[in-house]
């Protein structure tokens, strides 16, 4: 096998994606991507708009014989999430994701891949560049910033697609067609503390967890993988010796299960040698509890001679009180289905410095109200702190006796000679959202094989693209 992407087949959809790939595209920064879908769609002289708050529609028209059925939308998002390995000195804002094969699989050197959504993008593209395919009437949206706030999605109106069809991209399983998904909201819990000055008694140490597995907050959550938040406490809670914490920072994304964190603290001198003691102690007890799940977990304890101001000792205790009280991970599974979470929490962010207290969770479920108590939980375990909700979204109800999934359900298996899993799922998808704002619509979701989403693991299998692809094509000739 060639060792570069460009060469893959179907070439078409590779190339689009090592050249969508090549564009700085975090979510809320994805300027360079928009102008350059937005020129893509140009060149082949095709309608192309984008709207206001930076969503690319390219519209084409429908191939001989199908000028007049029903147009299909496709849809993905052109944002990534960005995270790479610490220490890493990949810059996300200048540099494109530096991709390379390992046997039938795409992987990305020190960063997420973004193969969600750049291979759905990618493969739109594909569609609208391609001169043999058959096909409908053609809606392209390209969303923005699916990842952090869904505001691209949120910010659609009637008037802007006409399709009453929709395709979306953004799934993660070839054998699986997804009809349905949860909807969530973000918690942020924020407030101020006093902070004081210890005296020349005190040594200060940085503590740094990392190297844990991490993943997608909602794919993901129900593996039970290490919280580098959540280890906080149950690393210093158990630490017998008195501790003055100056700083604590984790986590950058709310839909990212955190990998690692750094702590600044104090411990009085002639307690150091204890401290590293009964650090080493807890970290062999933490990596025998996260063998499986978290098998590179790496707790490091160095001494800084730089001083710091320590929060007070009421507010640190209510802290850490509150890092170990609050739900973390699945709270409950759906009732019937085994197999798929309902409700669930990812305390996904802290920042506590200089001052100001942050912490940043998401919350999911198919069940607006226990979504709602969750959210009480979390609320009760931080009552010294004021606690917010930002962009709640819906999650998409499925319709299992849609003509469309019947279509797909049909296609998919002869092609494949398997009837593909029909399922819901607990990340949220687009489809929330805009099954809301197109009652009308009848919407799939699918897509290839993508392992480690939202973390540096990310992979795409090539062999499953081919087949992704394969069937993406296919149904657009017989929708």
């Amino acid at each position: 096998m060639s060792q570069f992407i460009t060469d893959l087949e179907p070439k078409i959809l590779w190339e689009n994606f090592n050249n969508l790939n090549a564009i700085p595209r975090a979510s809320t920064k994805e300027e360079e991507a928009i102008a350059f879908v937005k020129n893509f769609g140009k060149q082949l002289q095709l309608e192309t708009v984008v709207d206001k708050t930076g969503n690319v529609i390219i519209r084409k028209p429908g191939t001989l014989g199908k000028e007049n059925d029903k147009t299909v939308v496709l849809q993905g998002h052109l944002d990534m999430v960005h995270q790479k390995l610490s220490g890493s000195s990949f810059d996300f804002d200048t540099q494109g994701i530096e991709m390379y094969i390992d046997g039938d699989w795409v992987k990305a050197r020190e960063t997420t891949l973004g193969a969600d959504n750049g291979i759905g993008s990618a493969a739109i593209m594909a569609v609208l560049a391609s001169t043999n395919l058959v096909h409908p009437p053609l809606e392209a949206l390209f969303t923005i910033d699916e990842e952090m706030g869904m505001t691209g999605a949120m910010a659609l109106t009637t008037e802007q697609l006409k399709g009453e069809i929709l395709l979306n991209l953004d799934s993660e399983e070839d054998d699986e067609i997804t009809i349905g998904c949860a909807g969530g909201v973000d918690v942020a819990i924020t407030s101020s503390y006093e902070t004081e000055l210890l005296d020349n008694s005190f040594q200060f140490f940085e503590l740094k967890i990392a190297g844990l597995t991490g993943g997608h907050s909602g794919v993901d959550i129900h593996l039970n993988r290490a919280n580098a938040i959540k280890i906080l406490p149950e690393l210093l809670l158990n630490i017998e010796v008195e501790i003055r914490i100056a700083t604590i920072e984790s986590g950058s994304l709310t839909n990212v299960i955190p990998r690692d964190s750094r702590v600044v603290l104090a411990v009085k001198n002639t307690e150091a040698e204890k401290l590293e003691k009964l650090v080493k102690e807890n970290f062999s007890l933490l990596q025998s509890h996260y063998s499986n799940t978290d098998p590179k977990l790496n707790i490091e304890l160095v001494k800084t001679e730089e001083v710091y101001s320590v929060m007070a000792k009421a507010f640190q205790s209510d802290v850490l009180k509150s890092i170990k009280e609050i739900p973390n991970g699945v709270f409950s599974m759906t009732e019937g289905m085994s197999d798929l979470v309902q409700t669930s929490n990812n305390i996904s962010v802290i920042s506590v410095k200089h001052g100001a207290f942050k912490v940043l969770c998401h919350t999911r479920s198919s069940v607006d109200q226990e979504r709602d108590s969750l959210v009480k939980l979390i609320e009760n375990c931080f009552l010294f702190a004021k606690v917010s909700q930002i962009g709640p979204y819906p999650g998409w109800k499925p319709q299992p006796d849609s003509l469309l999934l019947k279509k797909a359900i049909a296609c998919y298996t002869q092609i494949n000679n398997v009837k593909p899993a029909i399922k819901s799922i607990h990340a949220g998808l687009e489809c929330g959202i805009l099954s809301e704002t197109f009652p009308q619509m009848e919407m799939i979701s699918f897509g290839p094989n993508i392992l480690g989403a939202h973390s540096p693991d990310e992979r795409l299998q090539i062999s499953s693209t081919q087949k992704f692809w394969l069937f993406l094509t296919r149904l657009l000739e017989e929708i």
